[in-house]
C-alpha cells in the first residue's frame, strides 16, 4: 500500500533538481509532464493502460517525515542547500491537475497514458514512482491480456509472486493480470487488498513429505474434501491419474506441471472419462507463454485451465516497458512556453496533448491522432472520442481516494477492498471491451498489424517550427 512516507521513493536527481529549482526561485513555475512509450514491445501491437488508480493513491498521500529530511539535510548533495528548501518538503502536499486515459484502455506508442500539470517541483519529484508504477502494470497487463486471448475461453491464473522481481512486485503483477483477463492469482494479499479470487493446489513438497503419493492425496482431500486440485507428477504422472480415477476420492481437478503437455493431457482425459470422471479438469502449468499454450489448443490439447507464473509476472520475453516521462510546456505568470527533445533518436513533441481515437458505427477502432489539447476533433464528420480524460485537479482526485490506515477496523477495510474490487472490476471490463474493438489484425500472436496513429497537422507544424527555432536561434 502507499504510505504517507513514500516521499523518498525516487531517484535522488529528482530531488537535487527539486532543490534546485527552490533556490532559484522557480517553485512557482507550472511544468506539464506527459507519460508516454516510445515503441511497444516485440511481437505487440498495443498496450493495456493500468497502474493509474496505485498512482493516485500515491499522489494524494505522498509526504516527507522527519525522519527523511534529516537523512536529506545529511546528505553530502545537499550540503549547500537552503533551510527553506526543507521546510517546503515538509508542508509538501502534491497540488497539481492529472489527465490520464482510464486503467484498460487500449494504447498504442508515443500515446500519452498520462499528463501532469503542477509546480514544477511536484512533477518533478513524482516521475520516478509514477514511471515504474504505470510501466510495470502496463507491461505486465498487457501480457495478460495476450496470454488470455491464447487460451480462447479457458481460464488463466496468475501464480508468478515467486519468480516476480520483488513481493511489491508479484502483488502488483496480480493486480495487472486480474485487470487483463486472468480469471484468479494465488497471491493472498492480492486478495485481501483488492478482492482478486485466490487459486491454490499443492507442492510436490507436499506429495513427497508423506510415505507414498497416495497418502499425501487421502490427506489433502481430507481437509479440503471436493474442491482440491492435485497435483500428480511428483513421480509418474499417468500411474498416479490411473489410481485416482479408480478410487473412490472426489477431487475436482488434476494438475500437470511437467513433461509432454499434449500427450499427458491427452491420456489423462482417457482414463478420467473412462472411470467416469468428465467433470474431473485438467489444469496445466510449466513455464507456459501464449505461444505455447496457442500451440496446445492448436493440436487439441483437452487442457480446462492454464496456470502462469515466471511468463507472466516478470513479462519474460519482454521484461521492462519503455516508458518515460518527458516536459512538455512551462508555464510562467501565466504565459506557456512550449518545450520538446531533439535529441537523436529521442525527439519529443511539443505542448500538452489530447488522443482522439476514431469510433465506426459498429463500436470498431479505426485510427488515432494525437493533437495538441486545445485542438478539436480531427475530423468534422464521424465519432472521434477524447482518451485523457481529468482524473485529479489541484491536488483533489475527482473519485474518493479512501487509503487503509492503521486503525481502519475490519468493516472500514472490508468497504475499503469493495471499493478497490469494484475499480478493478470496470477496469477489467473497460480492457475486454476494447479488445474486442481492435481490428482482428492488430491481435495476432505474431506479425500482428500495427494500429494506425498520426500526429496532427498542427502539432506536427509546431513541432516543426520550434525545431527550427532551436536551430536557427536569433
Amino acid at each position: 500500500m502507499n504510505q504517507p512516507s513514500d516521499g523518498l521513493h525516487t531517484d535522488l536527481y529528482q530531488l537535487t533538481m527539486a532543490a534546485a529549482y527552490f533556490d532559484n526561485h522557480l517553485q512557482h513555475q507550472v511544468g506539464s509532464f506527459e507519460l508516454f512509450v516510445r515503441a511497444l514491445p516485440t511481437e505487440r501491437s498495443y498496450l493495456l493502460a493500468a497502474g493509474l488508480e496505485t498512482a493516485l493513491d500515491y499522489l494524494h498521500t505522498l509526504r516527507f517525515t522527519a525522519a527523511q529530511l534529516d537523512y536529506l539535510r545529511a546528505h553530502p548533495s545537499f550540503q549547500n542547500v537552503s533551510r527553506e528548501f526543507f521546510a517546503y518538503l515538509a508542508a509538501w502536499q502534491f497540488t497539481g491537475d492529472v489527465w490520464a486515459m482510464a486503467e484498460g484502455t487500449v494504447v498504442f506508442a508515443n500515446e500519452p497514458l498520462l499528463r501532469i500539470s503542477a509546480p514544477i517541483i511536484e512533477a518533478q519529484i513524482v516521475e520516478t514512482f509514477l514511471l515504474a508504477t504505470l510501466n510495470f502494470q502496463t507491461l505486465i497487463a498487457s501480457k495478460a491480456a495476450r496470454l488470455v486471448s491464447a487460451a480462447q475461453g479457458r481460464p488463466v491464473i496468475e501464480f508468478g509472486t515467486r519468480r516476480a522481481h520483488g513481493a511489491e512486485a508479484g502483488l502488483y503483477a496480480a493486480r495487472a493480470a486480474f485487470l487483463g483477463g486472468c480469471r484468479a492469482t494465488s497471491n493472498v494479499e492480492a486478495g485481501f487488498r483488492w478482492g482478486l479470487p485466490t487459486l491454490g493446489t499443492l507442492a510436490h513438497s507436499f506429495i513427497q513429505s508423506f510415505d507414498n503419493e497416495d497418502a499425501a492425496f487421502r490427506a489433502f482431500l481430507k481437509v479440503f474434501p471436493d474442491s482440491a486440485t492435485l497435483l500428480v507428477d511428483t513421480y509418474d504422472t499417468l500411474a498416479a491419474v490411473k489410481r485416482l480415477a479408480a478410487s473412490a476420492e472426489n477431487f475436482s481437478a488434476i494438475r500437470l506441471d511437467s513433461g509432454d503437455l499434449l500427450h499427458l493431457s491427452s491420456a489423462a482425459r482417457e482414463i478420467l472419462d473412462r472411470a467416469g470422471k468428465r467433470e474431473v479438469k485438467i489444469f496445466a502449468s510449466g513455464d507456459l507463454n501464449e505461444y505455447l499454450i496457442a500451440d496446445l489448443l492448436q493440436r487439441g490439447a483437452p487442457i480446462d485451465a492454464f496456470g502462469v507464473g515466471t511468463q507472466l509476472s516478470t513479462s519474460f520475453d519482454h521484461p521492462a516497458l519503455g516508458g518515460i516521462y518527458k516536459l512538455v510546456g512551462v508555464a510562467i505568470n501565466g504565459q506557456v512556453k512550449l518545450k520538446m527533445k531533439l535529441s537523436a533518436d529521442k525527439a519529443t513533441y511539443p505542448g500538452t496533448k489530447q488522443v482522439w481515437r476514431q469510433v465506426d458505427a459498429n463500436g470498431l477502432y479505426g485510427a488515432d491522432v494525437i493533437a495538441l489539447e486545445d485542438e478539436k476533433k480531427p475530423e468534422k464528420s464521424g465519432d472521434w472520442r477524447p482518451l485523457l480524460q481529468p482524473v485529479m485537479i489541484q491536488g483533489v482526485a475527482l473519485e474518493e481516494r479512501l487509503i487503509e490506515e492503521e486503525w481502519m477496523q475490519a468493516d472500514e477495510l472490508v468497504a475499503l477492498r469493495n471499493l478497490r474490487w469494484q475499480r478493478l472490476q470496470r477496469a477489467r471490463r473497460r480492457a475486454a471491451q476494447e479488445l474486442q474493438r481492435l481490428p482482428q489484425e492488430c491481435l495476432q500472436m505474431r506479425g500482428a498489424a500495427s494500429y494506425p496513429v498520426r500526429f496532427s497537422q498542427r502539432l506536427t507544424a509546431e513541432k516543426a517550427r520550434l525545431q527550427q527555432a532551436f536551430e536557427s536561434p536569433s
